[in-house]
């Protein structure tokens, strides 16, 4: 009998690992580390739309920083690397919300501050017909104009937080008329200016220095900014609250007269806020306490009842944030659907890598100047 069982051979070699093997156990590994560095640190980010020109274009590429705020832990686990709510080509979800976890953040280097950039998910996938869980919905990317308890309005454009003008974006741009003598403007100028949506005069959409030297074009009589009278309502009701009347206690009767250009004051929720509940402040806050705190809402007669229970006042359990595009008429933003709440922040936009422009000649699609820019 052989009493040295337990001693391997000597003679005996390591098993080697097939070519698949190699390249499963390396796509595997490279799927991990490539998963952990988008969760924990920082992601890639596509500008698509024009609501933050002129200070970030469409076709600009960035980094945004998972670190700065305190990177989030999922909260819908199960789902396909890479993908963020749909599958490419196939159209169907990439996850399933079977599996729900709490809202986590880690620690972070600060607070989201005012004049931030920042990525979030858009609120309004709660509803339908998306029904989204928090961190599956759309990506969107805005400043932060307000932060929790801070007090926001607009004046004739300009914001106002807790009394005080905000600074205003350097790329900030809006929507202007322009009168000439009657000869018309030639499109190259336009185009030198950075004038967006040049092809609607007399309605060209530019900042106030490009509009500045317009200005002092002999054609040019005026280059006047399109500002929306206070107190007058939106007519579509698209602005929030009006956009949403389910929360109203009784009619508005003018309580509400906000448009784009003038708006508020709304004051943006804080951690522990209790606000008292009534015809004026349920159309503000009703969304938030329904659907981004997880209650159930009613509203019966004059009463409101909480889960149940007739509630005459409410204590935030979540920070909320108050977000703008810098493009001010091409932005659909918290003017139209309110406050963003702290488990949708992503992470803070930190400088563009890349940026194509989609609709220059072929030599001329990278915006070179553009690379490798901090944002501001």
């Amino acid at each position: 009998m052989n009493w040295k069982f337990w001693n391997k051979s000597k003679d005996t070699k390591k098993k080697k690992k097939s070519p698949t093997r190699e390249w499963a156990d390396a796509i595997i590994f490279a799927v991990i580390a490539a998963t952990l560095i988008r969760t924990l640190f920082i992601e890639a980010y596509t500008i698509p739309t024009p609501s933050m020109e002129r200070s970030l274009l469409v076709g600009d590429f960035l980094f945004v920083s998972k670190v700065n705020y305190g990177a989030r832990t999922p909260m819908t686990p199960i789902a396909f690397p890479f993908a963020h709510h749909t599958m490419p080509i196939f159209g169907i979800k990439a996850y399933w919300d079977g599996v729900k976890l709490p809202y986590y953040r880690l620690p972070g280097l600060s607070d989201v501050k005012k004049g931030d950039v920042v990525v979030f998910n858009y609120p309004m996938e709660a509803d339908s017909p998306y029904y989204r869980p928090v961190d599956k919905r759309e990506n969107y990317i805005k400043r932060c104009q307000g932060t929790p308890g801070d007090t926001v309005s607009l004046v004739d454009a300009q914001v106002y937080v807790n009394g005080k003008a905000a600074p205003n974006p350097p790329g900030e741009q809006t929507d202007y008329t322009i009168t000439t003598n009657g000869m018309e403007m030639n499109p190259q100028i336009l185009e030198d200016l950075n004038v967006s949506n040049y092809e609607n005069i007399p309605f060209p959409t530019m900042t106030k220095d490009a509009a500045a030297k317009l200005k002092s074009f002999s054609n040019v009589k005026s280059v006047t900014p399109n500002i929306k009278s206070r107190g007058l309502a939106d007519p579509f009701n698209a602005v929030f609250p009006a956009a949403y009347p389910k929360y109203a206690l009784s009619p508005q009767n003018g309580a509400f007269n906000w448009n784009v250009d003038n708006y508020g004051p709304i004051i943006v929720p804080k951690k522990g806020w209790t606000v008292k509940l009534d015809s004026l402040t349920m159309p503000l806050y009703g969304r938030a306490i329904e659907i981004y705190e997880n209650n159930k809402v009613q509203i019966v007669g004059k009463d409101v009842m909480i889960n149940g229970k007739k509630a005459d006042s409410y204590t935030f359990k979540m920070n909320y944030y108050w977000m703008m595009g810098d493009n001010r008429h091409d932005s659909a933003d918290s003017r139209y659907w309110g406050f963003v709440p702290e488990d949708h922040i992503v992470g803070k936009a930190l400088f563009i890598w890349m940026s194509w422009d989609d609709n220059a000649s072929f030599f001329s699609k990278i915006r070179w100047s553009r690379l490798f820019r901090g944002i501001n």
